[in-house]
C-alpha cells in the first residue's frame, strides 16, 4: 500500500495572531504533526529497520552531501542506522530509500519536492522515495528528511515541516523532540494520535525548564484537544487551521477524517490514553465510528459481544 507524505510547499500568508506561549505553541505543534495535510489524522508509521539510501537524478553529485547531512541529522536523532549505498553494484535492488533530484521543470512549483512512504500496513515504513527539484534541493533536504522517518504532518510551528519556514538548513528543537519520541521505546508503530501525543508531549515536557509547569500545561492541553475533537468527530468541528492552510484539504479527507477520529475518541476512552479511561464513551465513539463505515471500529465492537 501507497501513502503520500507531501512535501515542502509554497506558503500562504500566516494570519497574525497573538503570540502563544511558546511551550503551548509547541503542543500544538506536536498536535498538528499528527494530521496529513487532506485533513485526516494519521496513524505512527516508522522505520523498523536500517535505512539504505541510493541518491541520484540531475545534478546529483552536488547534492550529495547536503542530502546526506540532513539523512544523517534525523536517523541519528531516531537511533535508526544510515548506510549510503548509491556507489554499489547493486544499489537499486538494496536501497529501501531513493532520493531523486529532478530537472526544475518536473515538479510543480507550488511542490517543489515530496516524498512517497511504502507500507504494507500503517505502521511500519517498508521503503520511501523522495524527489527534490535540482534548484530547491537545498531548501528541501531537511524538510523531506523529516518525512522520511514517518513524521507527515505540516504544523506551523517552530519545525522544519512547516508551510511557514523557520529554518531550511538543520533540525530545530522541535524536530529532535519529534524524532526522539517518534522512535522512543514507549512509542509502537501503529499508534493513534490519542496515543502517540502523550509520548511527544512528554518529551516535550523533559526540555523545559520548569517540569511541573510544563505537566500542567500538557494536562489542561489534552483537556482541550479532546473537547476540540468531540466536536470534529461529531461534524460540529473543524481540522486543525494550519491543515486548512496548507491548501491540501478536502471535503472527502475531512469526511474521512471525523470517521477516523470516532474512532481514535474510542479507542483513547478504551485504553485511557490522553483521556480518562471510559468504556460508555468507548462504545460510544466506536459504534459512531462503526456507524461511518470504519471496519476497525466494527471488528472492536465485536470483541465486546
Amino acid at each position: 500500500m501507497r501513502r503520500i507524505c507531501w512535501g515542502l510547499c509554497l506558503a500562504f500568508a500566516l494570519p497574525a495572531s497573538a503570540v502563544a506561549d511558546e511551550f503551548d505553541q509547541g503542543l500544538a505543534t506536536l498536535w498538528e504533526v499528527l494530521w496529513h495535510q487532506s485533513g485526516t489524522p494519521t496513524r505512527v508509521v516508522r522505520w523498523e529497520n536500517d535505512l539504505r539510501v541510493r541518491i541520484g537524478g540531475v545534478n546529483a553529485a552536488a547534492h550529495r552531501e547536503h542530502v546526506l547531512k540532513a539523512l544523517r541529522e534525523v536517523t541519528y536523532e531516531a537511533g535508526i542506522k544510515l548506510v549510503d549505498v548509491t556507489g554499489a553494484p547493486d544499489a537499486e535492488q538494496t536501497a529501501n530509500l531513493s532520493v531523486e533530484i529532478t530537472p526544475d521543470g518536473q515538479l510543480e512549483d507550488m511542490q517543489p519536492c515530496v516524498t512517497y512512504l511504502d507500507f504494507r500496513t500503517e505502521t511500519r515504513i517498508d521503503r520511501a522515495t523522495v524527489q527534490m527539484r535540482d534548484k530547491d534541493a537545498w531548501r528541501c533536504a531537511y524538510h523531506e528528511a523529516m518525512h522520511v522517518m514517518g513524521v507527515r504532518g505540516h504544523p506551523a510551528g517552530q519545525t522544519v515541516l512547516s508551510y511557514f519556514p523557520w529554518k531550511i538548513d538543520g533540525l530545530l528543537p522541535l524536530d529532535r523532540v519529534m524524532l526522539r519520541a517518534w522512535y522512543s521505546n514507549r512509542m509502537a508503530a501503529g499508534m493513534t494520535p490519542f496515543e502517540a501525543l502523550p509520548v511527544l508531549a512528554d518529551e516535550l515536557v523533559a526540555t523545559s525548564a520548569d517540569k511541573p509547569a510544563a505537566a500542567r500545561a500538557r494536562d489542561q492541553f489534552f483537556g482541550s484537544v479532546i473537547q476540540k475533537m468531540h466536536a470534529y468527530a461529531n461534524g460540529q468541528g473543524d481540522v486543525p487551521a494550519v491543515v486548512k492552510r496548507s491548501g491540501k484539504s478536502t471535503p472527502d479527507g475531512i469526511r474521512f477524517g471525523r470517521g477516523e477520529m470516532s474512532y481514535f475518541l474510542g479507542i483513547a476512552y478504551l485504553e485511557g490514553v490522553t483521556v480518562p479511561r471510559d468504556a460508555t464513551q468507548a462504545v460510544k465513539w466506536l459504534e459512531r465510528a462503526a456507524n461511518l463505515g470504519n471496519r476497525s471500529a466494527q471488528t472492536k465492537l465485536g470483541g465486546f459481544k
